[in-house]
């Protein structure tokens, strides 16, 4: 279904805009937007598929998601979950 949303985007076209589906995921985490919201949302699915498509080069969103989190004091340093269950990498 990812790919389907983003069929009429190029690889290339998705890569040149990675900063601002970062920057508005960072915006949704800084005003507070749960998790579910988040991921209803064009940038986390643009996100998706750029990672699906060169995932050694681009984070996962959820990855992203837990260091945005983190970075806003929502989450602690040691021993929070990230959104699989298992603890989050530690930076």
């Amino acid at each position: 279904m990812t790919e389907a949303r983003a069929a009429n985007l190029t690889v290339g076209e998705l890569e040149a805009n990675y900063h601002l589906y970062c920057k508005a995921l960072r915006i949704l985490v800084r005003e507070g937007k749960s998790l579910v919201k988040i991921q209803r949302t064009v940038c986390w699915d643009r996100l998706e598929t750029i990672f699906h498509c060169y995932p050694s080069r681009y984070k996962s969103p959820d990855y992203l998601y837990v260091l945005l989190k983190r970075e806003y004091g929502d989450l602690p340093n040691n021993g929070s979950l990230g959104t699989s269950g298992s603890p989050a990498p530690s930076t």
